[in-house]
């Protein structure tokens, strides 16, 4: 490689996606609506990396690893139905940030901690089947990233019914090392996302601006020591 074409392949824009459920869309506790691009933690990271860096946020709420959801719109809620689609609009990738399980966890999936981490890895797969979504004929990086656990308020939350309150609190306790597995098995890179932030008490499932504020920095040094 010539020393201009060095120079080009340093000065060339990095591009990440955060592929996620409400917590990466920035789903408010207090409210129910969105936290502004600037507190979400998708917004941050682009901050916290600078100039050089293009965090591409692709949250969708109630999103899963693998489950199509009856209740809200079917397969739209599918991650592994939409993710190659996104690769292919959103390339040349250099990382993919996959941050899933927590809606696996709802009742009506009947789903295991194992079980999340068996979507998680087809997810996984998704991406490493893609070369052509990466840079130079190489798929992306992949970061595996467990999610939240869920928070001990779960039962007076609006959300309880629907996950099974304490039930559904466990099992997230138990999601971190299946995940990490997961991560080994397949080549990838490994976050804990309750190691650095929690949920609001609010609703027990989304943070609120410190925890996204949290989740960023953690986050952006992931991200550095990855793709430096």
């Amino acid at each position: 490689m010539s020393g201009t074409e060095r120079k080009i392949a340093m000065e060339r824009e990095k591009n990440i996606l955060c592929f996620g459920d409400s917590n990466t869309w920035g789903y408010n506790p207090a409210n129910g609506c969105r936290h502004p691009r600037d507190k979400r933690w998708t917004g941050l990271l682009g901050q916290e990396l600078g100039r050089g860096w293009r965090v591409i946020e692709e949250g969708c709420n109630g999103r899963t690893t693998v489950f199509d959801d009856p209740v809200t719109y079917g397969s739209v809620r599918n991650g592994l139905c939409f993710l190659p689609t996104c690769l292919a609009s959103q390339k040349p990738l250099d990382l993919v940030i996959l941050m899933l399980g927590t809606n696996d966890l709802k009742l009506r999936h009947s789903a295991t901690p194992e079980d999340i981490s068996k979507g998680m890895a087809r997810l996984v797969r998704a991406v490493q089947a893609m070369p052509e979504c990466g840079v130079d004929g190489h798929a992306p990086a992949i970061l595996v990233v467990s999610p939240l656990h869920i928070g001990p308020t779960i039962d007076r939350s609006s959300f309880g019914d629907e996950f099974g309150g304490q039930s559904a609190a466990q099992r997230s306790h138990r999601l971190a090392g299946y995940y990490e597995q997961v991560a080994r098995q397949w080549g990838c890179a490994f976050m804990d996302a309750s190691l650095v932030a929690q949920p609001s008490p609010l609703d027990a499932l989304h943070m609120d601006e410190a925890g996204h504020a949290a989740f960023a920095r953690a986050m952006a040094a992931r991200v550095r020591q990855l793709l430096a």
